[in-house]
C-alpha cells in the first residue's frame, strides 16, 4: 500500500488509515465480480475521505486535536454512505487545514503533505483539502472526497495538477459533514479526469448515471473573466492561461474578455472573514472558550476575528450575497460558462508561509478568486494546464447555478481540446 511507503507522504496525507476494513471491502468487491453481480459505479475503487466527514465508529477530528475526546460518530455521513453503496473502498481520512480554515493546506498538528510537483523544496499542496489531493497524485487512491467553502477542492486540485469539482451546494447533502460555513459549504470530488469527477459526483448526488454527453466546442461561447481574477498573476500562470484560451479559440470556441464588476466586492465580503468566519465563530465559540490553547494559534486568531461581526452586519452580508447572485445570473446568461485561472500563483514553499502574515497573504490570494463560485452559489470545475515537468496551473470553468451536468459536458470538451493542444 503506497500510504505506508516509508519515504512517501502517507503519514502526512492521512490522519487515519482503515487498512483492514479497506482490504475486506476490496475482497467483497472481488467476490461480487466473481459472482457476476451487477457492477456498481465505484466498484472496488480505493477512495479517500476528507477528515471532516463522519465515519461510523471513529471521532471526526476535522484536522484538529481539540476534538480528540469527542464521542465517535454513530453513523457515516450521507456522502460516505453513498460512496460505500456505490462500491467504493474507503481507505482512510485525509489531512486538511484545521477545521478547513485556509487555502495553503498547512496543518500544525499532523504535518503538511508536500506538493508532488517539487518534493525537494517542500511546497504547499493547497487546501483545505490538502491530503485529499496528495492522496490522488501519489496513487494512494483513485479519487478523493473533499469539501469546498471558498476553493478548498479547487485550490489543491490546481496546485497539484488534478481535476476538482465544486458542485452547486444544494445538490449534495451535508448531513454528517463537520461545518465551516453552512451558507457556503459544499462537498465534491478530486480525481484525474472530468469523467471520473462526473461519475463520483453522480454517486454523491444520488443520481443514476454520471455519463457525460459529448458536445462540440465550436458551439460554445465563453466569457474570460477579467475582474479580480487576473490581478497580480505570476508569469507562469498568465502564460499557461493564455495558451489555454488560444487553444479553445483554435478549437472553434468563442472566447471574449468579460468584466463582471460585482466580483470586485468579493474581498470586502470577506473582511474579518465575512460570512464564513461569522458562521464558524458562532459554531466554535463554546469550544474556543473551553480549549482555545489546543487550536492552532493561527486558526484560533482567525476564528476570534468573527466575534466583531455583529448580527446586523452578518445579515447585511447575506443580503449583499443574495443581490450578487441575482445580478450575476442576469449578466452571465449569454455564455455557456466563464473562464479564469484557478490560482494566481504556483504553490509556494511550506517554509515561506510559516509567518502568520505571509500565510495570510497567500491565503487571500488563493481565496478571493475561488470564493466567487461559492458566493454566487454556482458549480465550478478546475482542469490542469501544465505540460509535464512544469509547475501545476489550473483553469477554472465557472458554470451557472444547478447547471452541473452541463458544466461536465463543457469541461470534457475543454479537457479534450487542451490535451490535443
Amino acid at each position: 500500500m503506497r500510504i505506508a511507503e516509508p519515504n512517501g507522504e502517507g503519514a502526512r496525507t492521512f490522519i487515519r488509515v482503515f487498512a483492514d476494513e479497506a482490504r475486506a471491502a476490496a475482497d467483497h468487491a472481488d467476490v461480487r465480480r466473481e459472482r457476476a453481480e451487477p457492477r456498481r459505479p465505484l466498484e472496488g475503487l480505493p477512495i479517500s475521505v476528507k477528515d471532516l466527514c463522519d465515519i461510523a465508529g471513529v471521532v471526526t477530528l476535522a484536522g484538529s486535536k481539540v476534538r480528540g475526546s469527542e464521542p465517535p460518530a454513530t453513523k457515516d455521513a450521507v456522502v460516505v454512505e453513498r460512496l460505500r453503496a456505490a462500491g467504493a473502498v474507503i481507505v482512510g481520512t485525509t489531512n486538511m487545514n484545521e477545521f478547513a480554515m485556509g487555502t495553503p493546506g498547512t496543518n500544525a498538528h499532523y504535518g503538511t503533505p508536500r506538493n508532488p510537483w517539487d518534493r525537494a523544496t517542500g511546497r504547499v499542496p493547497g487546501g483545505s483539502s490538502s491530503g485529499a489531493a496528495v492522496s490522488v497524485t501519489d496513487g494512494m487512491c483513485a479519487a478523493a472526497l473533499g469539501t469546498d467553502t471558498a476553493g478548498s477542492i479547487r485550490v489543491p486540485s490546481a496546485l497539484c495538477g488534478l481535476v476538482g469539482f465544486k458542485p452547486t451546494a444544494r445538490r449534495i447533502p451535508l448531513a454528517g459533514v463537520f461545518p465551516l460555513s453552512p451558507s457556503l459549504d459544499s462537498v465534491g470530488p478530486i480525481a484525474r479526469s472530468v469523467q471520473c469527477c462526473a461519475t463520483f459526483d453522480a454517486v454523491l448526488a444520488g443520481e443514476e448515471s454520471g455519463q457525460i454527453k459529448r458536445r462540440p466546442l465550436s458551439a460554445m461561447g465563453f466569457g474570460a473573466l477579467t475582474t479580480l481574477v487576473l490581478d497580480n498573476l505570476e508569469p507562469i500562470v498568465a502564460s499557461a492561461y493564455q495558451r489555454a484560451l488560444d487553444a479553445l479559440r483554435g478549437a472553434g470556441a468563442t472566447v471574449v474578455d468579460f468584466p463582471l464588476w460585482l466580483v470586485a466586492d468579493i474581498p470586502a465580503l470577506f473582511t474579518n472573514g465575512g460570512i464564513t468566519i461569522a458562521e464558524a465563530f458562532r459554531f466554535h465559540r463554546p469550544m474556543l472558550d473551553r480549549a482555545q490553547s489546543e487550536y492552532d494559534p493561527m486558526v484560533a486568531r482567525r476564528l476570534r476575528a468573527g466575534s466583531v461581526i455583529t448580527d446586523a452586519e452578518y445579515q447585511g452580508l447575506m443580503r449583499m450575497r443574495a443581490s450578487m447572485i441575482e445580478e450575476s445570473a442576469k449578466a452571465t446568461r449569454q455564455f455557456n460558462a466563464l473562464l479564469m485561472p484557478t490560482c494566481p500563483i504556483v504553490a509556494p514553499s511550506i517554509a515561506s508561509v510559516q509567518d502568520i502574515d505571509a500565510w495570510q497573504a497567500v491565503h487571500r490570494r488563493l481565496l478571493y478568486p475561488n470564493a466567487i463560485a461559492n458566493v454566487l452559489d454556482r458549480c465550478a470545475l478546475t482542469l490542469p494546464l501544465q505540460p509535464i515537468g512544469e509547475p501545476p496551473v489550473g483553469l477554472t470553468i465557472l458554470g451557472e447555478t444547478l447547471a452541473d451536468h452541463s458544466l461536465f459536458e463543457i469541461g470534457q470538451a475543454i479537457e479534450s481540446a487542451l490535451k490535443r493542444h
